[in-house]
């Protein structure tokens, strides 16, 4: 608790609204219980001795100036300016690197740099230096498109890393063609005068046709690729030697009604429900998971795999597993009339969604039915076809329990953001040619809300026999941030407390929901909010409304969950004490592996939005011109970024483009306005911008307003303003938490 406690400080300190304030003021604004607050002296000392904060005049808390030398990572902008972030958490801001100051450092090269110049941008301290040396290179392997100049042939690096050509030469050794995305390895870095050299290792086929983009963002991102023999050797292995009658203790419930509801395209079925009424009239829910622990062991190659990976990719037409698909795919997957191993959480509940009792067991089950949601989501609306007589009433049930568990977690503040996903359409080839909303009917919640619920019951028993486990962690949001939140907000004309809880977070989500300014308001609240990820910190996960969060639903696809069943089958076999080697890790152990499945979470995320992108920019190559109906989601001092509302695709908008004004960027109010004109535009505001150019290497795309907001300067074009009103979190795209 601690290092959390050091890293929330740290955070804090340099955020740029931060005031200096003393201890016990920024325990106020970190939210730090009174119980809590001799651990929070103990890091927050810690931290001084090591030379990270300082106490200055009146005890007041503050971090090092920046002076001198430090030694950082560099990030570059394609404006040729850039910044260094310290690798010691020993200064307020990053550093800012003048065009011309930075020693042709590039994205992720660890640099020393020397602090010139201390100014002041409003209310904010900005420090400027120059890159002295170059001491690490970040990367030397980039993908790009081969392209003939005058000059030479050229690679134009892809994304935003590294944006300067890289000259190549015998560029046939690798049997590449013009305008085809290849591997360019570096043989020299930039300089002043010349452009980097480097060389051809791998060519990846012609630029723009669906396999060579996806096989593009595989090098870009360093993604998993084949499985070596060793990992298909051993699941081979594991799979020829599944023998469900050597059940060995498990409890048999082949001869239970059970269903699997997934995707129409998933192959991988890791979670299936069960639910009865007892001879009280209570309900009986069973949530069963795909025992994968019993296929892969500790330390095996198949886990080192499992582990390196961290979890599955899912890009639009592929997906990259963390298991062999004879394991994902086949034995582990919870087929239909399919006898399969499970690990089972069984959670009582009264008729208000309280809950009574839980047991946990090691399991085999018999699905009965595979459904999609779109299957489910027909049936409840009166559509019986397809669906086995037996399981109606189970998804009646189904449908009435998880209302009942969703108002109960509400009441407990959940929060749930509405941001819309898109899928894309694809023709034969692979090309993008539409984007339509993604499914979000009601049985995605349905099944979310068990996946919580069983999530929630495994953890609270490991923790409660103090066994250590992987969490999955959410802290809570400072008050600081939240107070930036709420003078945001408030400045859109909506309602929010200047320090809103969870339950007001709720209700300002609820207040905009079907409103033009939802997706607006959905993206701020979720960039207030930090990013969950896997620790073995007992921090609870604010966005559940949850104390006690583990991940153990979807073991196929994440080792998080992996790590938990393990720690679970020690528990069920009364083996705390004497556990094979590698079933509990220790918190050293889980921090690591933690943080290293957080950076692949984070990685397929990345890989997957990168990749959507592209492919929907090079569908809109052919439509410049065309229009886009559009909400504004983001402001900056240079442009306005609007999102397509159908595609989802985020587009930049020039001042310069909006009309005759001088347009000013105020993000105290939150919004840009037209100096001579008083015309503002603010966050969630509707646009119809018309497409006018597209840089799919670089993952632009540029656009206008179809009609100038300001046409002569003193008549302007009223703009849409959101509606007056008063005052919930959840991403993702079918996946369960």
């Amino acid at each position: 608790m601690r290092e959390h406690y050091k890293s929330r400080i740290l955070k804090l300190l340099r955020h740029a609204d931060y005031e200096p304030a003393k201890l016990s003021q920024l325990a106020d604004t970190l939210g730090v219980s009174t119980e809590d607050y001799a651990e929070f002296k103990r890091a927050f000392d810690e931290l001084r001795h090591s030379g990270h904060v300082v106490l200055g005049e009146g005890s007041i808390v503050g971090l090092p100036g920046l002076s001198g030398k430090i030694t950082g990572t560099f990030r570059a902008n394609p404006r040729g300016f850039g910044f260094v972030t310290p690798l010691a958490p020993a200064a307020h801001v990053d550093l800012f690197i003048p065009p011309g100051e930075t020693l042709d450092a590039m994205t992720g090269d660890v640099v020393v740099a020397r602090v010139v110049e201390k100014s002041k941008r409003g209310e904010q301290i900005r420090y400027s230096g120059r890159v002295l040396e170059i001491l690490e290179r970040g990367q030397n392997r980039f993908v790009g498109t081969l392209v003939k100049k005058p000059e030479g042939w050229v690679v134009q690096p892809d994304g935003t890393a590294f944006v300067e050509p890289i000259s190549v030469d015998d560029v046939t050794a690798k049997g590449a063609k013009e305008k085809d995305k290849v591997v360019v390895e570096l043989l020299s870095y930039p300089s002043q005068q010349h452009f980097a050299r480097g060389v051809i290792i791998e060519a990846l086929g012609k630029a723009g046709r669906y396999e060579t983009e996806i096989n593009s963002i595989v090098h870009q991102y360093h993604l998993p690729r084949e499985f070596d023999d060793s990992c298909i050797f051993q699941a081979h292995q594991a799979a020829k030697e599944f023998n469900p009658e050597d059940l060995d203790g498990r409890e048999d419930i082949r001869d239970k009604v059970i269903v699997t509801i997934d995707p129409p395209d998933a192959k991988d079925f890791d979670d299936a429900i069960s639910l009865e009424k007892d001879e009280n009239g209570n309900w009986l829910l069973g949530v069963h998971i795909a025992d994968v622990s019993w296929f892969v062991l500790p330390g095996s190659a198949l886990d080192t795999e499992a582990k390196n990976r961290g979890n599955s990719i899912y890009l639009p037409g592929r997906v990259i597993p963390m298991l062999p698909e004879m394991l994902s795919n086949g034995v582990c997957s919870l087929q239909p009339d399919q006898p399969r191993f499970v690990k089972s959480a069984y959670i009582t509940y009264d008729y208000e969604g309280n809950i009574l009792s839980r047991r946990y067991s090691n399991g085999i089950i018999r699905s009965t039915q595979r459904l999609t949601y779109q299957q489910v989501d027909r049936f409840l609306k009166g559509h019986t076809k397809d669906i086995k007589p037996e399981v109606a009433p189970l998804l009646r049930d189904m449908n009435t329990l998880a209302r009942i568990i969703e108002r109960r977690r509400d009441k407990n503040g959940m929060l749930h953001l509405d941001l819309p996903e898109i899928d894309l359409v694809l023709d034969d080839s692979g090309r993008v040619i539409d984007g339509q909303p993604a499914d979000t009917s009601y049985p995605h919640t349905i099944i979310e809300m068990f996946m919580v619920e069983a999530n929630e019951a495994v953890a609270a028993i490991l923790d409660k026999r103090n066994i250590p486990f992987m969490r999955r962690i959410h802290p809570d949001p400072d008050n600081l941030t939240m107070q930036n939140l709420s003078q945001l907000v408030r400045a859109l004309g909506l309602h929010l407390p200047k320090t809103p809880d969870r339950w007001a977070l709720q209700d300002l989500l609820r207040s905009v929901k079907g409103r033009e300014a939802s997706l607006a308001i959905n993206i701020v609240v979720l960039r207030s909010l930090e990013r969950a990820r896997y620790s073995p910190l007992h921090v609870g996960h604010y966005a559940l409304a949850s104390k006690l969060y583990g991940h153990f639903t979807s073991p196929i696809r994440r080792y998080a969950d992996l790590l938990v069943h393990r720690a679970l089958d020690c528990y069920l076999n009364n083996a705390v004490e004497s556990a094979p080697e590698g079933y509990i890790l220790d918190k050293e152990q889980l921090v690591e592996i933690g943080e290293h499945i957080t950076f692949t979470e984070e990685r397929a995320d990345d890989a997957e939005n990168e990749l959507k992108t592209v492919l929907i920019l090079q569908m809109l190559e052919d439509k410049v011109g065309q229009e886009l109906d559009c909400v504004v989601t983001g402001l900056t001092n240079f442009g306005i970024f609007v999102k397509s509302t159908r595609l989802g695709v985020e587009g930049l908008v020039q001042l310069t483009d909006l009309g005759a004004d001088q347009w000013l960027y105020n993000p105290k109010a939150g919004c840009i306005v037209g100096r001579h004109t008083g015309m503002l535009i603010n966050l969630g505001q509707p646009m119809k911008v018309r497409i006018v150019s597209v840089n799919v290497a670089a993952r632009q795309l540029n656009v206008a307003p179809v009609v100038p907001l300001v046409g002569i300067i003193g008549k302007p074009r009223k703009a849409k303003q959101p509606k007056k009103s008063g005052r919930r979190f959840h991403k993702g795209r079918g996946k369960k938490r």
